[in-house]
């Protein structure tokens, strides 16, 4: 670990030493030296670990835009973050800053610090943080659920609100459940599974189990909000292109005193039987100018999965836009 340099040739000019003190190599280096390596190929220079710093080397232009890059890795790495290939090439497009500026929920039991890793996430994570009623949409793996069930979780703890409740539609994506054996709970937990994968890495596995025999925690489908009101809650409804606009306004109706409510959703992937029918799209036209309310987007630059994902979403976008 250590020496990236191997494949990149001989690089002459101006040379940068980052003080590593405090950070762990293994993470700002990445397995196999990944980060390093994707650091170099992004900016054209040589990266070496040496001692307590980070050494860069390659033309003056160059070592600069890798400079401002490796120094933000080096703050991940003190942090203990996670530090990945991806996140290296996120911090070398983000021309705007550093994205890591904005709010930082750190989750007692598990260590973790949560935070937005684009500009778009720390917007969004601040809208939630600053508004009733935030609406986030976006396309697939731009953390619209993950960064809500941190916002969540962080409120639950911090006694802001005494429960979490976590709601989907459960509505079948060309795919059919029905046959599936069990009771209710049995048939719908396919549609909340990625709610509970969230709440997993947000708190200790037994922590999420007590707190969701003792209902402090609920997850259910969007048609069980039907009539309820809820007070000192975290309401969140994940896939809200799925909730019909009848629905959407039973869900918005719902929120009692002391109460807030994150809605996502991606526009791209409505399984309505018709598309205008979705609640989602009609937020976007009724609630904007409502004080208390955020409508937050998110791109394809947000996207936090593998690489290529990122790739696919641009690639239906461009498909989708009408041709001449």
């Amino acid at each position: 670990m250590g020496d990236a340099g191997h494949g990149v040739g001989t690089i002459e000019g101006t040379t940068a030493r980052l003080p590593t003190e405090g950070a762990d190599l293994l993470t700002l280096a990445g397995v196999g030296d990944a980060n390093l390596l994707e650091l170099q190929k992004q900016f054209a220079v040589r990266a070496t670990l040496r001692g307590e710093a980070l050494v860069l080397a390659g033309t003056a232009s160059a070592v600069d835009k890798a400079t401002l890059v490796a120094q933000r890795m080096i703050d991940s790495a003190r942090r203990r973050e996670s530090l990945e290939p991806d996140d290296v090439i996120r911090l070398a497009c983000d021309s705007s800053g550093d994205p890591t500026v904005g709010p930082r929920l750190v989750l007692p039991g598990i260590r973790k610090v949560v935070q937005g890793k684009t500009p778009g996430q720390s917007a969004y994570l601040q809208s939630i943080l600053e508004h009733d009623i935030v609406f986030g949409i976006g396309p697939a793996g731009t953390g619209k659920t993950y960064l809500a069930v941190a916002a969540a979780v962080d409120a639950l703890v911090r006694k802001r609100v005494k429960r979490i409740v976590l709601a989907r539609p459960a509505v079948e994506a060309g795919e059919s459940l029905g046959f599936l054996p069990g009771d209710m709970q049995a048939k719908v937990d396919p549609y909340l599974r990625p709610l509970y994968d969230a709440l997993e890495d947000m708190m200790p596995g037994e922590r999420v189990q007590k707190a969701l025999e003792t209902r402090v925690i609920e997850i259910a489908p969007l048609a069980y909000m039907r009539g309820r009101t809820l007070a000192d809650a975290f309401v969140i409804l994940d896939e809200a292109q799925n909730a019909t606009r009848a629905q959407m306004k039973m869900f918005l109706t719902r929120l009692g005193v002391n109460s807030r409510a994150v809605i996502t959703g991606d526009k791209t992937q409505v399984d309505l039987p018709r598309r205008e029918d979705s609640g989602l799209f009609q937020v976007e036209r009724i609630l904007p100018g409502i004080e208390g309310i955020a409508i937050h987007y998110l791109t394809e630059s947000d996207v936090m999965r593998h690489r290529i994902v990122r790739d696919i979403v641009r690639a239906y976008a461009a498909d989708a836009e009408p041709r001449a």
